[in-house]
């Protein structure tokens, strides 16, 4: 590979320069940084991680925590988090916490002790107070996204508004016997989101004096298999049936629509179905949802443990908001 030495001569510029023009750091003129990068790119000459960690203290790496890798609303996130930390020359490192204890404890013991990273990013994962304070004694700057920790700056959806509000859109519509698929309790892990999501739901129904009917209560895990299962349950079974379907999740809704038409109901003549996440497969489905964003909530994360790393004493990092949601109505709701 070419070295920084022959793109300075390329450039015709110092090798100092070609180091702060490549690194993004220290005053470069627009010229000289456009014959850097124009030299750098003929020579193929790509900036060593290792060196530039050296001279900079820094890793150019992030750590990324999250719980599942195999879940679209995971995948999303990390694709936020991915693409807007790449545009500014990052990399990350992923750590996949798991159910196993032992495997969770060697991620806060070991890995992320050993200096390869230069901040974290925690995503849907409740940390308790040990884990929180290794993260806090590992002295960089930390992004949680999820439900609150009074000791990180997290960016948090309010689950129980957001499902208040796919409920009230139900409920507008005309519908009074309505049907919750949630959580089994074995997913009803970190920041407890299906607890929340079932109890924004309740708060809509009590809010216009509909009963709570348990017979319409459905747990599933958060797949559309499970979404699938359960909506047969729902709409297949002896006694009054529902006339629309609030799903804690857009995939579980997603296999609510699926039974309903292998059961020989019209969505949403016969049953409504509203979701939660903004699901790429939304769209295609007609899904009524409330969007979350997940990947702008990665680059949101993304954006604000950067700005922890630039900040200084005389200008902090501004803290991280509540993050946005919004309910986009499409074909799989209608009045009664």
């Amino acid at each position: 590979m070419a070295s920084i030495d022959e793109v300075a001569r390329l450039a015709g510029v110092s090798t100092a320069t070609v180091s702060r023009a490549l690194s993004g750091r220290g005053h470069v003129s627009e010229s000289a940084r456009e014959r850097v990068r124009v030299a750098a790119q003929e020579l193929g000459y790509v900036v060593s991680s290792r060196a530039s960690s050296l001279a900079s203290g820094r890793t150019k790496n992030i750590g990324v925590i999250v719980p599942f890798l195999d879940r679209w609303f995971f995948s999303a996130v990390l694709s936020g988090v991915s693409s807007a930390l790449m545009r500014q020359g990052y990399d990350i490192t992923l750590y996949n916490i798991t159910a196993d204890r032992d495997v969770r404890s060697e991620v806060f013991d070991t890995f992320l002790r050993r200096q390869r990273v230069d901040a974290v990013i925690a995503v849907s994962i409740e940390l308790d107070e040990n884990e929180t304070q290794q993260l806090l004694d590992l002295g960089l700057p930390v992004i949680a996204i999820g439900g609150p920790n009074p000791k990180l700056d997290t960016l948090t959806v309010d689950d129980v508004a957001v499902a208040q509000l796919a409920t009230e859109h139900l409920i507008g519509l005309g519908h009074r016997d309505i049907a919750h698929i949630g959580a089994n309790p074995e997913f009803d892990l970190d920041f407890h989101i299906p607890t929340h999501r079932r109890l924004g739901f309740e708060k809509a129904l009590v809010k216009v004096g509909i009963p709570l009917n348990h017979a319409f209560l459905e747990p599933a895990d958060f797949t559309v298999g499970g979404g699938y299962r359960a909506a047969k349950q729902l709409l297949g079974r002896p006694g009054p049936r529902p006339t629309a379907v609030f799903a804690a999740s857009d995939e579980m809704a997603i296999g609510a629509i699926l039974a309903a038409r292998d059961l020989g109901f019209q969505v949403p003549e016969d049953l409504s179905v509203v979701g939660i996440d903004g699901h790429e497969l939304g769209e295609f489905f007609q899904l009524t949802t409330v969007d979350q964003f997940p990947l702008k909530q990665g680059e949101r994360a993304a954006d604000a443990v950067l700005a922890k790393l630039t900040a200084t004493d005389a200008a902090p990092a501004r803290a991280p908001a509540a993050l946005p949601y919004e309910l986009h109505v499409r074909g799989t709701t209608a009045r009664l």
